[in-house]
C-alpha cells in the first residue's frame, strides 16, 4: 500500500530491496519515520516510529486515535473552492498559528496534497512555508489513510531525535534508518524539512550508533547515497548499491538515476 502523504525521498519504490535485507525480529524501529513506506508494507509483531517533525508525528497519532472521524474532517479540504492559492495561504497561515492538534493535523495532510511538489519545507522561525501547488485536482487519500489507521495499532508514534530513539530500542528490535541523505555534490544541499539540519557530524554519529547498536545485537540498516563519503562512514557494514530514479525535481528531465546504498550493520557471526 503506498503511503498517504507525499514526501520526499520516501521508500514506497524500495521497499522490496529494503525487505530484503531487514533481518527477522520483534519489532521494527524507524529513527526516520517519513511516510512510513516500509512500516506499511512490511509485518513486524509492532513498530516505533519516530521523527523529529512535530508536525508529521502529531498527524500520525491524530489519525491512529480519530480514525473515521478525522477522515472525514479532512475531506473539507478537498474541494475545488480550496485549490485555489488565497485560500491555501491563508489556511498555511492557519497551519501555523494553531494550537489545535486535531486542525493542525488536517492542514498538514491539506498542504502536503496541495503544496509545491509535496514538500515539507520550514523558515529559520518553523513556520510552514512551501509554496502553493497549483494541482489541478489534488488526490484525497482516503484508502491509503484508512489502512494506514488500521495498521497504526500495532505501533507507537514519538516525536524523538535519532539518538534518543536508538537510544530506547532492546534486544529483539530491528532498526531501519532513512535519514536525511548526503548531498550529491556542494550545490546539492536539500531544504530542511525540520529545523535543525542534518550535516556531516549527524551522518557521522548516525553511523557511530549504528555499529554500537550491531555491537550489542541489534541490527541496524541505513538508506543513503551511494558516495565516497557515505562508503567511508559505513565501512564496517555489510553495502548493497543499485541505481534508483530520483523523483525530487519537479521537471521530469532533471529527474535522473542516482546511486542508492544500503548500509547493514550486524552483529560479528550473523
Amino acid at each position: 500500500m503506498k503511503p498517504f502523504l507525499k514526501w520526499a525521498g520516501g521508500k514506497y519504490r524500495l521497499v522490496e530491496r529494503i525487505k530484503d535485507q531487514l533481518p527477522p525480529g520483534r519489532r521494527l524501529v524507524e529513527p526516520f519515520a517519513g511516510s512510513g513506506a516500509l512500516f506499511l508494507n512490511t509485518d513486524y509483531p509492532s513498530y516505533l516510529l519516530c521523527d523529529s517533525n512535530a508536525d508529521l508525528i502529531n498527524l500520525y497519532r491524530i489519525l491512529k486515535e480519530e480514525g473515521d472521524h478525522f477522515i472525514e474532517h479532512c475531506r473539507r479540504y478537498f474541494t475545488p473552492a480550496a485549490n485555489r492559492a488565497e485560500i491555501y495561504y491563508r489556511l498555511r497561515d492557519r497551519f501555523n498559528e494553531t494550537e489545535n492538534r486535531i486542525e493542525k493535523a488536517a492542514l498538514f495532510l491539506y498542504l502536503n496534497r496541495h503544496g509545491y511538489n509535496g514538500l515539507c519545507r520550514y523558515n529559520a522561525s518553523g513556520a510552514f512555508n512551501t509554496p502553493f501547488g497549483k494541482y489541478k485536482k489534488p488526490y484525497f487519500p482516503e484508502k491509503e489513510m484508512r489502512y494506514f489507521a488500521q495498521r497504526a495499532r500495532r505501533a507507537i508514534f514519538a516525536c524523538r531525535d535519532f539518538r534518543e530513539t536508538m537510544a530506547a530500542t532492546r534486544p529483539g528490535d530491528i532498526v531501519y534508518c532513512d535519514p536525511p541523505y548526503v548531498p550529491l555534490s556542494s550545490t546539492a544541499n536539500f531544504t530542511e524539512y525540520s529545523s535543525g539540519g542534518f550535516g556531516p557530524g549527524e551522518q557521522r554519529a548516525l553511523a557511530k550508533l549504528a555499529g554500537e547498536l550491531a555491537g550489542r545485537g541489534i541490527p541496524v540498516l541505513l538508506s543513503n547515497h551511494d558516495t565516497a563519503f557515505t562508503r567511508q562512514i559505513y565501512r564496517s557494514a555489510h553495502l548493497t548499491s543499485f541505481k534508483v530514479r530520483r523523483f525530487i525535481s519537479c521537471r521530469g528531465e532533471s529527474r535522473g538515476r542516482a546511486a542508492e546504498l544500503l548500509a547493514l550493520f550486524k552483529a560479528a557471526g550473523h
